[in-house]
C-alpha cells in the first residue's frame, strides 16, 4: 500500500497550523480544480489535493495520521512507498462524523462519494459510515436562532472476550485532539464509563446518547457510537457468535477416547467427552456455549491438538518402543 504524505502534497510544514493548511488548500484548489485548471493531470492532481485536506483539515484525523506518519518518516518513508498502517492503530482513537472521514468534504467538491479515497486513507479511517444520525442536522427553533444537532463521533474500542459473555462494565480511555489559540492541533483525551452488554459481537456499535460533539443554538448533542473489536488472543477465534478454542489431548486420550475438563471462554469448566480414535484437527461443537444471544447464542468449537511428551526416562523410552511394536506396519506417511 502506498504512503501519502499529506504534508508533502499540500506543500507545508508539519508544525502548520490548521490555517496554513486552509490557505494551502485554497492555492492548490484554484491550480487544480478541473473547473478551471489547464493542467492535464487535474483531476487525479485535486483528488489528492481534497485527500490531503480531508486528513489534516480535521484535528483527529490529523493526530490520527501523525500517529502512524511519525513511524514511516522515521524509517524515511515517502509518499508511493510501501507502507501499511499496524494493526489495532486506531483503537481508542475518536473520530467525528462516524469516524469514517472526509466523505463529505469530498462531496462537496466533486460531488461524489469518497470511493474515489486512496487505499491508504481507506486503510487508515475506513469508508464513511452512517451511525444513526451522523452529522449535524437543523430545525425550527424559536424566533429567528437555528437549532443544529451536534455531530456523532465514533470510536473503535477493544473488549476481551469474556465481557461478550458476561457483560461488564469499563473505564474507556479516547484520544482525540483539538485546536489551539495558535491554530495548532494538540492531543486531548477523555475517560467514559461505558456498560458492556452482555453478547456483544464484534463489529457491534455501542451508543451512548449526547457524548458527541455539543449542539448548536440549544440544538441536542450528538452520539458517540464505540465498534467493538476483541483482543487478540492466541487462545481462540472468533466468527460471529461462534468460537473456536484449542483443546490439547494426550495421544492415548485421543486413541482411546474418555472424559477431559475444559475452561471455557467464560471461565466455567465443562467436562467433555472425546470420542476414540479422534486426531489433531477434529472439532468437537458445543452447542450454546459460544457468545450468548437472547435469541440464538453462537456455539463453542473445541478443536483437538494432541500434545506428544517426550521421552526421556528409560520407563518412557520403552513405553514408546512397546507402541511401536504394538502397531507393526503402520506409516503414518504413507498416503
Amino acid at each position: 500500500m502506498q504512503f501519502k504524505d499529506y504534508y508533502q502534497i499540500l506543500g507545508v510544514d508539519k508544525s502548520a497550523t490548521q490555517d496554513d493548511i486552509k490557505k494551502a488548500f485554497r492555492k492548490l484548489a484554484r491550480k487544480y480544480h478541473p473547473d478551471v485548471s489547464k493542467e492535464a493531470d487535474s483531476a487525479a492532481r485535486m483528488a489528492e489535493v481534497n485527500e490531503a485536506n480531508t486528513v489534516l483539515s480535521d484535528p483527529e484525523k490529523r493526530a490520527a495520521y501523525d500517529t502512524v506518519g511519525a513511524q514511516a518518516w522515521a524509517a524515511g518513508a515517502r509518499s508511493g512507498d510501501d507502507v501499511r498502517p499496524p494493526p489495532g492503530w486506531n483503537t481508542g482513537y475518536e473520530f467525528r462524523d462516524g469516524g469514517a472521514g472526509g466523505g463529505e468534504a469530498f462531496r462537496q467538491h466533486f460531488g461524489g462519494d469518497n470511493q474515489d479515497f486512496s487505499e491508504f486513507f481507506e486503510q487508515m479511517f475506513g469508508r464513511a459510515r452512517a451511525s444513526g444520525g451522523a452529522g449535524p442536522r437543523s430545525r425550527a427553533g424559536g424566533g429567528t436562532q437555528a437549532q443544529m444537532r451536534g455531530e456523532d463521533h465514533h470510536a473503535r474500542i477493544e473488549l476481551e472476550l469474556i465481557d461478550a459473555y458476561r457483560g461488564a462494565e469499563r473505564s474507556i480511555n479516547l484520544r482525540g485532539a483539538k485546536v489551539d489559540a495558535q491554530g495548532h492541533v494538540v492531543p486531548e483525551e477523555r475517560t467514559l464509563q461505558v456498560k458492556i452488554p452482555q453478547g456483544v459481537k464484534e463489529g457491534q456499535m455501542i451508543r451512548l446518547a449526547g457524548q458527541g460533539s455539543p449542539g448548536f443554538g440549544g440544538g441536542p448533542a450528538g452520539d458517540l457510537f464505540l465498534e467493538v473489536q476483541f483482543r487478540p488472543d492466541a487462545r481462540w477465534r472468533i466468527d460471529g457468535r461462534d468460537v473456536t478454542q484449542k483443546l490439547r489431548v494426550t495421544p492415548w486420550e485421543a486413541a482411546t477416547g474418555g472424559a477431559v475438563h475444559v475452561t471455557t471462554p467464560d471461565g466455567k469448566t465443562v467436562e467433555v467427552t472425546v470420542p476414540s480414535g479422534s486426531g489433531g484437527g477434529r472439532k468437537l461443537r458445543l452447542k450454546g456455549r459460544g457468545i450468548p444471544s437472547s435469541a440464538t447464542p453462537g456455539d463453542l468449537f473445541l478443536e483437538l491438538e494432541i500434545a506428544v511428551p517426550g521421552a526421556v526416562t528409560p520407563e518412557q523410552k520403552a513405553a514408546w518402543e512397546a507402541l511401536a511394536k504394538a502397531y507393526p506396519g503402520f506409516d503414518p506417511r504413507r498416503v
